[in-house]
C-alpha cells in the first residue's frame, strides 16, 4: 500500500461495499479499490465508485499487517491489502454486480453490522 491510498482527509470518506476500504471518492476514482478492482472496475468511472461505495459506514481500523492482525482475522480483512478499513458499511449492491461477483466464483458477504 502506497501512502496514497490513505485518506488525507476525514471528510467526504467512503468505503467499499465488498471489503470495506475506506478512501475518498477522488481516490477509488483514480486508483480504484486495490482489493476489488478486478471485478468492481470502479477506476475512472464515477458510476461505480457512487455504486459499490458507501459514505454511511461506523468505525475504522488501520491495518499494516492483515496477515498477523486479530483484528483482520475478526473482521475478515487479512487477505486484503493493508490500509484503512471500515468496521462496518451500509449500503446495497446492484443485482448485476452481485450476480458477476457469483459468476467470477466471488462469495460477497455483506459488511453491515448495524442490524446485527
Amino acid at each position: 500500500m502506497a501512502f496514497d491510498a490513505i485518506p488525507k482527509d476525514l471528510r467526504g470518506l467512503r468505503a467499499c461495499l465488498v471489503c470495506s476500504l475506506v478512501k475518498s471518492f477522488d481516490q477509488f476514482e483514480t486508483d480504484g479499490c486495490e482489493n476489488c478492482e478486478e471485478f468492481l472496475r470502479m477506476k475512472n468511472n464515477k458510476d461505480n465508485v457512487y455504486d459499490h461505495t458507501s459514505n454511511n459506514f461506523d468505525g475504522i481500523i488501520a491495518l499494516t499487517t492483515p496477515t498477523d492482525s486479530w483484528v483482520a482475522k475478526w473482521q475478515r480483512l487479512s487477505r486484503f491489502t493493508r490500509g484503512i478499513y471500515a468496521i462496518s458499511v451500509s449500503g446495497t449492491l446492484p443485482q448485476s454486480t452481485l450476480r458477476d461477483m457469483k459468476n467470477r466464483g466471488i462469495v460477497y458477504k455483506s459488511r453491515d453490522r448495524s442490524q446485527r
